[in-house]
């Protein structure tokens, strides 16, 4: 847990036999700002932050690895576009482009997207 120092995540408690068991699931949202490397700060004191970086290709992809599990949508493109839509609702850049620029590139397929 000390590598999400100062970001927001979901945790899971596994409770058995009185004994609880805590696990990290990180979200796409704190994944894409882990990503970033922002600097710490204090959440009480600075509010509605607004997060300026720029993500790569391969940044998105990652990402995009550890929550397809979780994801909803049947194929990886698919994975691909809700991470783009977290970092626009973030407020990052992915290679320079707006990620909704992205997300029109991905549906006339001029964005190449791994199969997994």
């Amino acid at each position: 847990t000390n590598s999400w120092k100062g970001i927001r995540v979901t945790v899971k408690l596994t409770i058995q036999n009185r004994a609880a068991k805590v696990d990290v699931e990180p979200n796409a949202t704190s994944l894409v700002i882990k990503q970033l490397k922002e600097p710490l700060r204090d959440r009480k004191k600075t509010k509605n932050i607004k997060h300026s970086g720029n993500l790569t290709k391969q940044q998105i992809f990652d990402i995009c690895r550890q929550i397809r599990y979780k994801s909803l949508s049947k194929e990886f493109k698919g994975t691909v576009k809700e991470v783009l839509g977290t970092c626009n609702a973030v407020g990052c850049t992915v290679e320079g482009m707006k990620p909704m620029a992205l997300q029109q590139a991905i549906d006339n397929d001029e964005f190449e997207c791994p199969e997994s």
